[in-house]
């Protein structure tokens, strides 16, 4: 890739730049702003990289201007201790990483690489866009809205920094799938995905869940046991639910993030946290704070990069998608079908539990489906008799062609009856001759005798 170095220190850009030229990237080194700033316009690069203090505007205007010039290009920036929080907020504002000096090189060009591979393939994904009428899944994930494409693009550029994710998003959006996303294409993939929903287990537990806890800790700790903290080491994880969790568990929380280190319950021996830290939320917490059910400062420390999950009443076009993977996901071999005046009701349907809810009833039809290779619209709707039954257009609705001719038949076998299946006749009486009669008579598989 093209990358733009923007640091002052001399020792830093060139240690940090030849070990990225090693890698097979080309650096364009700046020591001021207004260097970065014009090389910004004139070299286009494909990553920026840039120290938060730089003499000039410093790297708050570097990291603006790259994005007003491309908001899809990634930025790291570089801090000192005293300027995390500044660091901080450059993510706020679009940052994809920070890198706390100092750091090893190593690390730096791996980060680098990681950029390279979504670089890659955000440019073959271009190529080949035109060649697909629906997006493929990408990580078990359905959806080519808009809503739906923006959430992606957040995905693709957070994933390779270390940053605290927060995922909002009503229940049954799919956020842990979005988790697992994000930990897929980091740079510790290769290492445990480890999830735990903060409202699955009471404050007694929580705490020895996250942590693990000692033998003898409490009643019934008859041996030492690992928590989800340990469990992940190295890897990613997932706190889904946060908002359920209790308070003096965010204390104990906000210090992991803090320190990254942490005790099991009842035990002395301090670990050290080397996790990335994904967290989920159904409600808002910004709200949950203003209310003093969540922690200002632990909503500061996980509310670094938020990922808004949109509700499904909300991705215009998806539906359809879903529907058609869910067929293929659960039918096995069969292959059903849904008419267009049932998939019509299922785009107006508000869909309150979102993809969970739609996933249920595809599931709750083709079980109930038999021999029928049409999935029923009431089977698909039963979760809300009362919707379907003030909106339900009826799916006895047919084709007009089909309507046209049963009711050809129909008129047909009558005017036969009347005239005693004299031909002649049935052919004077309808107003049309004899080979047309005879034709009709065959298309509809109608015998003299049907009229008799």
């Amino acid at each position: 890739m093209k990358i733009l170095l923007a640091e002052d220190e001399i020792s830093i850009a060139v240690t940090l730049g030849d070990a990225l030229e090693e890698a097979g990237h080309q650096v364009f080194p700046a020591d001021t702003t207004d260097k970065a700033l014009a090389l910004l316009d004139l070299q286009n690069p494909d990553l920026v990289i840039t120290d938060v203090r730089m003499p000039g505007a410093g790297g708050d205007a570097v990291l603006a201007r790259s994005m007003e010039l491309n908001h899809e290009r990634p930025v790291i920036v570089m801090t000192g201790f005293a300027t995390v929080d500044k660091a901080v907020e450059a993510m706020r504002l679009g940052a994809v990483d920070y890198l706390q000096k100092p750091f090893r090189n190593e690390a730096v060009v791996a980060r680098v690489a990681t950029l390279g591979k979504l670089f890659r393939l955000q440019e073959e994904n271009e190529a080949l866009r035109g060649d697909f009428v629906e997006e493929p899944a990408f990580a078990g994930i359905v959806g080519r809205s808009p809503a739906m494409r923006e959430v992606l693009r957040r995905v693709q550029t957070v994933a390779s920094s270390e940053a605290t994710v927060l995922i909002e998003g009503e229940s049954g959006t799919g956020k842990e799938r979005i988790a697992h996303a994000v930990h897929a294409l980091s740079t510790r993939s290769e290492k445990p995905f480890v999830a735990i929903s903060c409202a699955a287990l009471p404050e007694s537990l929580l705490e020895a869940e996250l942590f693990g806890h000692e033998k003898g800790a409490f009643t019934d700790a008859r041996k030492t046991r690992k928590g989800r903290f340990e469990l992940a080491q190295g890897g990613t994880l997932f706190l889904d639910d946060i908002d359920d969790m209790p308070l003096p568990t965010q204390v104990k929380l906000l210090r992991v993030l803090q320190e990254r280190s942490y005790e099991r319950v009842g035990g002395e021996e301090t670990l050290q946290a080397d996790i990335r830290v994904v967290v989920a939320t159904k409600v808002d917490l910004l709200k949950q704070v203003r209310e003093n059910l969540f922690r200002e400062d632990l909503y500061y420390r996980v509310h670094v990069v938020p990922i808004h999950l949109p509700p499904l009443r909300d991705r215009e076009g998806d539906v359809p998608l879903l529907v058609r993977h869910m067929i293929a996901r659960f039918a096995a071999s069969r292959e059903y079908q849904v008419s267009r005046s049932t998939m019509n009701q299922l785009e107006r349907y508000p869909w309150p539990g979102n993809v969970r809810e739609l996933e249920n009833s595809v599931q709750r039809a083709i079980a109930l489906a038999g021999t029928s290779e049409q999935l029923a619209c009431e089977d698909l709707l039963a979760s809300d008799p009362r919707w379907r039954g003030a909106n339900q257009v009826t799916d006895d609705i047919r084709p007009l062609r089909e309507v046209l001719k049963r009711a050809e038949g129909e008129h047909l076998r009558q005017a036969l009856q009347s005239t005693g299946g004299h031909r002649s006749q049935t052919a004077e009486l309808l107003g049309i001759s004899r080979k047309v009669l005879w034709e009709k008579l065959k298309e509809h598989g109608i015998s003299d005798g049907d009229g008799a």
